[in-house]
């Protein structure tokens, strides 16, 4: 068994064994190209193998499977051509189904899903593009032209027709209109990167990792309206649920930040020992999990107190990305 880490009046939870109850929370882990379920208690009960080096992932609707786009690199400026995969994983079971295959589009990235048909929204790197994806007949519906390179994440609007991408080297964020294939692109700060609806969806922000700063959209009009300052190279975010806050990972700063949505500025940072990669909501939005990939760390930041409450191990060489409740 491994030894644990702690941090004064910190606990860390590790180990990965069988299942033996029912997970909490999923855990991208890229280096490792595994799937971790973990307890409530941060406690690793099992790892489910996927492709080489997985980014994103989204649950289905009713929770029950887990869509996970099989990359095949680590960094997206990086040269190689990757994978061609999306996994499909079974929640309750805790079990790989199988893949999609996206032929020759390759290195997939961003996923999200539409809740009503549960068809799936992929970005790919190698070519650029969006993807329209049915994971029944696990076939592609459509490609997209995003008119930007190295599409990265992306968002279904709330009307389930627009969808936003994106286009980190060429610093956009296209609203792409699923039905007319429509683009309109969007400026933004360099190297655009993670995305996040206001908690009435009429607001997009999106992170500008090459700089200091969140872009802030205008979903309707599809129109950047403001700027808000953060500190380097803020990479994901999230908003509290009543929209007055983000809080995202910055890479290049080595910490957490909280910028003030009203006054556009940012108000805190929490440091952290390394390079944060990803920041998703705990299920009552109360906490951040942002994640040390470096380190196998995913740090556990209690959103009103403005402090780390704990830090999970997960195993080694995992190198932990995004990390989401499943219920």
């Amino acid at each position: 068994m491994r030894k644990i880490f702690l941090l004064p009046g910190i606990a860390a939870m590790l180990c990965c064994g069988q299942p033996a109850q029912k997970a909490s929370l999923v855990v991208d882990e890229k280096f490792a190209g595994k799937i971790g379920f973990y307890d409530a208690a941060g406690k690793c009960l099992s790892e489910v193998k996927v492709g080489i080096h997985p980014h994103e992932m989204v649950l289905s609707a009713d929770g029950r499977l887990l869509y996970v786009t099989d990359n095949g690199v680590v960094w997206m400026t990086e040269q190689g051509d990757g994978e061609n995969t999306v996994s499909i994983i079974d929640v309750p079971n805790h079990k790989n189904l199988g893949t999609i295959d996206l032929g020759s589009n390759r290195r997939p990235h961003g996923i999200d899903i539409d809740p009503v048909t549960g068809n799936l929204l992929v970005t790919t790197e190698k070519p650029s593009g969006l993807l329209l994806v049915d994971p029944r007949t696990r076939t592609i519906l459509k490609r997209y032209d995003v008119k930007g390179e190295a599409p990265h994440m992306v968002l279904l609007g709330p009307d389930r027709r627009w969808a936003f991408v994106s286009n980190t080297n060429t610093g956009s964020l296209a609203a792409v209109d699923l039905q007319t294939s429509e683009v309109t692109l969007i400026p933004t700060g360099p190297r655009p990167q993670g995305t996040t609806f206001s908690p009435d969806k009429k607001t997009i922000y999106v992170t500008n990792a090459g700089g200091a700063s969140i872009t802030v959209v205008d979903v309707a009009a599809r129109k950047r309206v403001a700027d808000i300052s953060t500190g380097q190279g803020p990479v994901r975010l999230a908003v509290t649920p009543d929209g007055s806050t983000l809080i995202y990972a910055l890479q290049l700063g080595n910490a957490v930040g909280f910028a003030d949505v009203k006054t556009g500025k940012e108000v805190a940072q929490i440091p952290l020992p390394g390079q944060p990669v990803s920041l998703t909501l705990s299920a009552d939005r109360k906490h951040a999990y942002c994640s040390v990939q470096a380190q196998d760390k995913i740090f556990e930041i209690s959103i009103a107190d403005r402090r780390i409450v704990r830090v999970i191990d997960t195993p080694k060489r995992a190198g932990p990305d995004p990390v989401y409740p499943i219920r």
